[in-house]
């Protein structure tokens, strides 16, 4: 009897954990298709979700929930081969003229050409925060980690753990920062070949169409934003252990610092914090601050 319980026991076990795996992996439960008349598609139960572009649409999700500070990851693999002109956009935004926004884009490029990641933070309808990088890695031949650590203090941008970007909260100096308006998760492949590609000059190469984008494996740690309240309650970083994860009060460590220089030292290629010809009269005041 003991051990026919302890079975009929083991075997509950496994179906509540089995049921909760299917949940946190069902794309269905979290996104939205938008746009795309077809081109953006969730396969294998939810595990899946591709978008594609060709010569007459792209394609589009968004988030079911808004949110409110967060760690957001998502695993992307990138339209493979010849790219150029092509854009894929992975971003949290909020709406309206003085809206907030945290962006990916992945810029395409010629077959061999690195992609090139673009970075952006808007706060209150302003952005020109850019900083682009190559990747240490091919991002088309499997999927990485596109990690996204927003909390009241700093914005962390990482690729499979490795920070690449942080942007800290400088309201101290007057500049806005993303901290009252929710935001969902967007994401778009699109043609952009009058900008995406060496400028412009590389357009995008229809024969190759339809491009397409994979997505898998989205896990939000974070406080979803509803009727006008947090599931966190409130935000402030006192009550951060008890209702949310760490990554409310996260910050870099020296091991995390090491690897954030060591991505800017060799894979940044544009920093609108160095760029002279752009800001002859002094750069943003947040540039100090970094």
């Amino acid at each position: 009897m003991a051990s026919s319980t302890v079975s009929y026991m083991l075997l509950i076990s496994l179906l509540v954990s089995s049921q909760m795996l299917a949940s946190a992996g069902d794309l269905n439960k979290d996104f939205d298709i938008t746009w795309g008349d077809g081109r953006a598609k969730i396969l294998n139960n939810g595990e899946l979700l591709t978008l594609s572009l060709d010569k007459a649409s792209g394609s589009g999700f968004q988030s079911k929930n808004e949110y409110l500070f967060g760690k957001i990851d998502m695993q992307l693999k990138l339209v493979p081969g010849n790219s150029a002109g092509t854009v894929t956009a992975y971003y949290l935004s909020s709406k309206g003229a003085t809206w907030d926004e945290i962006d990916y884009e992945f810029l395409g490029n010629l077959s061999g050409d690195p992609y090139i990641l673009h970075t952006n933070v808007f706060s209150q309808g302003k952005g020109n925060r850019e900083q682009q990088f190559y990747l240490w890695f091919d991002p088309t031949a499997d999927f990485h980690t596109y990690s996204i650590i927003w909390n009241p203090q700093r914005i962390i941008f990482s690729v499979d753990g490795t920070p690449i970007r942080e942007f800290k909260n400088s309201e101290a100096i007057g500049v806005p920062f993303p901290k009252n308006q929710p935001m969902r998760i967007y994401s778009s492949l699109w043609n952009a070949d009058d900008w995406a590609t060496r400028g412009g000059l590389v357009k995008t190469d229809w024969t190759q169409a339809p491009f397409t984008a994979s997505y898998r494996n989205f896990n939000a740690d974070a406080c979803i934003w509803s009727s006008g309240a947090s599931s966190c309650g409130s935000t402030s970083t006192s009550n951060a252990s008890s209702t949310t994860g760490s990554w409310l009060s996260q910050e870099l460590d020296a091991t995390g610092q090491g690897r954030l220089k060591w991505v800017q030292k060799n894979y940044m290629i544009y920093n609108y914090c160095t760029d002279t010809k752009r800001f002859p009269q002094g750069f943003p005041p947040e540039c100090n601050n970094s």
